[in-house]
C-alpha cells in the first residue's frame, strides 16, 4: 500500500490511504475510491456492502458496489458452475440446515464470507464430531458454511493466483497448501505459504477468463484475482474469484507497481 500510494503521488495524483469505516472521510471529495486491504470486511459483510453502496453513490468505486455484494458471498461459486466454469465442487450449509458431511474422503469446511483461511479447516471422515462442532459455532455466529472436497492437487501443484488489473493480466503467483491436517479452524494460518512467481499456462488463462466473463452483468472490473487449483482430472478449476480486496502481492511483483498505478490513473480519467 505505501509503495502504491507513493507511485500515484509521483505521477501527480492526490492519493490517500484511508479506512473504509472512518466516518470522517468525505468520499465525495475523491474522483475514485479503490478498495484495497479491507481484510476485516468478511466478518462485517453487511456493514461493508452497505458502505460500498453509499460510497458508490457519491464517487466512482472500484470495483463497483454490485460486484462487491455479489463477490462477498462465496455462493457465487454455484453461479459460476451453472455458467459452465469449472469450480471446486461446493455444498452450502446455512444455519438450520441438516448437517451432512462426506464419509468417504477428506473435506474442507469454511464460511461463505471469509478471508485468510479464517474459520477454515480440513477434516477426515473420522473427525466428523470436530467438524460438527465447527459448524455449530459458525451457525451460532450467523455464518453459512461451505463444504468442499479437499483437492489433493494442491499438495502437488499448489494454488495459482492470476491477477488482472485494468482488464489485462498483471502477473501470477503460486503458493502451497494452507490447510494442514489437524489444524484447528480457529487457529491463525499462514495465508500464502511458499509464495512464488508463476507463469500461467494457456489452460489456466482460459479458465480465468471464463470465470471473469461469467460475472453477472459483465461489469467493468478494475482488478480481479482468480485462484486456481488442479481438480481430480488434473485440469485447473476455480477455488475462488476475488473481486473485492485481493492481495496483489506487489511486494513479490514489484515491477507491477507502475502498471497498477497507470491503470488506476486511467480509471480516474474515465
Amino acid at each position: 500500500m505505501p509503495g502504491l500510494v507513493e507511485e500515484l503521488r509521483a505521477a501527480g495524483a492526490e492519493a490517500d490511504a484511508v479506512h473504509w469505516d472512518d466516518a470522517d472521510v468525505d468520499w465525495a471529495s475523491y474522483d475514485l475510491a479503490v478498495i484495497r486491504s479491507t481484510w476485516d470486511y468478511s466478518w462485517r459483510a453487511e456493514e461493508f456492502t452497505a458502505w460500498a453502496e453509499r460510497c458508490g453513490a457519491v464517487t466512482r468505486l472500484a470495483n463497483p458496489a454490485d460486484v462487491v455484494r455479489w463477490n462477498a458471498d462465496k455462493r457465487y461459486l454455484g453461479e459460476l458452475a451453472a455458467a459452465g466454469v469449472p469450480v471446486v465442487p461446493t455444498r452450502y450449509l446455512a444455519p438450520g440446515d441438516a448437517v451432512e458431511l462426506p464419509e468417504d474422503r477428506e473435506y474442507v469446511v469454511k464460511p461463505t464470507s471469509g478471508a485468510g483461511a479464517r474459520f477454515a479447516a480440513r477434516y477426515t471422515p473420522g473427525e466428523h464430531a470436530t467438524a460438527v462442532r465447527q459448524l455449530a459455532r459458525m451457525h451460532a455466529e450467523g455464518f453459512t458454511a461451505m463444504v468442499q472436497p479437499y483437492v489433493r492437487g494442491i499438495d502437488v501443484s499448489g494454488e495459482r493466483a492470476l491477477q488482472f488489473f485494468g482488464g489485462r493480466l498483471l502477473h501470477a503467483s503460486r503458493k502451497g497448501a494452507v490447510l494442514a491436517p489437524g489444524t484447528p479452524y480457529d487457529e491463525r494460518k499462514v495465508a500464502h505459504p511458499g509464495l512464488e512467481r508463476w507463469t500461467p499456462t494457456p489452460a489456466e488463462l482460459a479458465v480465468a477468463e471464463r470465470a471473469l466473463a461469467a460475472v453477472p452483468g459483465a461489469p467493468e472490473l478494475l482488478y480481479a484475482r482468480v485462484d486456481l487449483v488442479d481438480g481430480e482430472d488434473g485440469r485447473p478449476c476455480v477455488m475462488e474469484l476475488e473481486l473485492v480486496e485481493p492481495n496483489l502481492f506487489l511486494d513479490l511483483h514489484t515491477g507491477s507497481v507502475p502498471r497498477v498505478a497507470e491503470a488506476i490513473l486511467a480509471a480516474v480519467g474515465e
